[in-house]
């Protein structure tokens, strides 16, 4: 079986021993474990980019993984979404995912069905969020707040577009002259 560890630490003071240590005894108990590492040391579990974790998702999707083993959950993801993003995309894969620690296999039934718990929660996570914002955007449009992007655009703008239009200059040259894009001229128009 071709293993995957992935090892990470946030900053250069620290390092992946312990984890090594953890995941390399566990590899010793399955002979037939053929384990790569993946190590990404000192950078912080929040960044997108890390080399080691993307080195690893690159080579999951190559095929040329069948198990990923952490030492925990948080050396592996930066929030409960983006583990049961990874989770699916190992699943989809046929990939098996274990974490040391937290004692989840999802080669067995059991951590299987933690998975699935874990990905419900993070699902009515999403969904309260989703009302929470959603909540606080109708109250500001009740006090009269302007809800998404600013026009970009002021009543000094719209009063010299259609000034410069009036003269009849194309929109590109009353972009350029207004320092807004042509799509923001030919909307202001087109309302004006």
């Amino acid at each position: 079986m071709r293993v995957a560890f992935y090892l990470r630490c946030s900053t250069a003071e620290q390092n992946v021993d312990l984890q090594r240590d953890a995941l390399r005894s566990l590899a010793d108990r399955h002979a037939d474990w053929h384990v790569t590492e993946y190590v990404d040391a000192g950078i912080s579990g929040t960044k997108d980019q890390r080399p080691a974790m993307d080195a690893l998702m690159t080579d999951c999707r190559r095929g040329k993984i069948d198990r990923v083993v952490v030492w925990r959950f948080d050396r592996f993801a930066r929030s409960v979404s983006h583990l049961i993003r990874a989770l699916e995309e190992f699943r989809s894969l046929g990939i098996e995912f274990q974490s040391y620690t937290e004692c989840i296999d999802t080669a067995t039934p059991t951590g299987r069905l933690l998975f699935v718990i874990i990905a419900a929660m993070a699902e009515f996570e999403r969904q309260l969020i989703v009302e929470r914002v959603r909540a606080g955007q109708r109250a500001a449009k009740a006090r009269g707040k302007h809800i998404g992007r600013k026009n970009g655009f002021t009543a000094q703008h719209i009063a010299r577009i259609a000034a410069l239009r009036a003269e009849g200059k194309s929109l590109r040259a009353i972009a350029a002259e207004v320092a807004l894009p042509k799509s923001t001229v030919h909307r202001v128009l087109s309302v004006a």
